[in-house]
């Protein structure tokens, strides 16, 4: 399993949580991976964890104020998010940020609110897709026991079209509970926020993650 942990903006200490996921993940049957925000890339990657972007824009060098160039990412990260729910790409610049981001060496995961929009994401050639209900994220009401239907659909979807593209399940996760249900509805990661985030011991829930895979 992997356990991709966005921070979001949250007013969390970015290395500190990566310090804990690098020495977690050291003993755990799971990959884990920290996103910060932009301006902590380097210092999160300095402590060995994966380290991914929360977002690369669709366009190279130029004039393109604002942009987070995926070359400029992958000094640092090893992977991005893209098409959050709470930064939405229409599904050109979906298929562009996707392009740049491998042409730079990152691992893409693109986020998608239901199986049909799985199935189109899963056709331009992310590493990996995460389902996530927007109406669950930050709720701690976990898609895979609310709404298992869509995990399973996001998973037939996305195999339909690509097999070789991982499934991710988010929304709402936030104890090894939920990362077992969602292995069991064959999804092969988890993404999550608040649970360790905003966690008043982000270590202990990260080793309560992982603790039963």
């Amino acid at each position: 399993m992997f356990v991709l942990v966005n921070l979001k903006t949250y007013d969390c200490d970015a290395v500190a949580i990566a310090e804990a996921a690098a020495e977690v993940a050291t003993d755990a049957d799971a990959r884990i991976a920290v996103a910060p925000q932009a301006v902590d890339l380097a210092a999160v990657a300095e402590t060995g964890v994966e380290t991914f972007a929360q977002h690369v824009s669709p366009n190279g060098h130029g004039s393109h104020t604002g942009s987070t160039l995926a070359d400029a990412v992958a000094q640092y990260a090893d992977g991005t998010l893209l098409n959050h729910s709470e930064r939405r790409l229409r599904l050109a610049d979906i298929d562009a940020s996707i392009e740049a981001a491998h042409d730079a060496g990152l691992e893409t995961v693109v986020c998608a609110n239901n199986p049909e929009q799985i199935a189109a994401v899963t056709a331009l050639g992310p590493d990996a897709v995460a389902v996530e209900p927007p109406e669950l994220i930050g709720t701690g009401v976990s898609v895979a026991s609310a709404d298992p239907d869509i995990v399973e659909g996001a998973v037939a979807a996305a195999g339909d079209v690509d097999p070789s593209v991982d499934v991710f399940c988010g929304a709402g996760i936030s104890t090894g509970d939920d990362v077992l249900a969602a292995r069991d509805l064959d999804a092969r990661g988890v993404l999550l926020a608040s649970g360790v985030a905003k966690a008043d011991d982000p270590r202990a829930a990260l080793e309560n993650l992982v603790a039963g895979l």
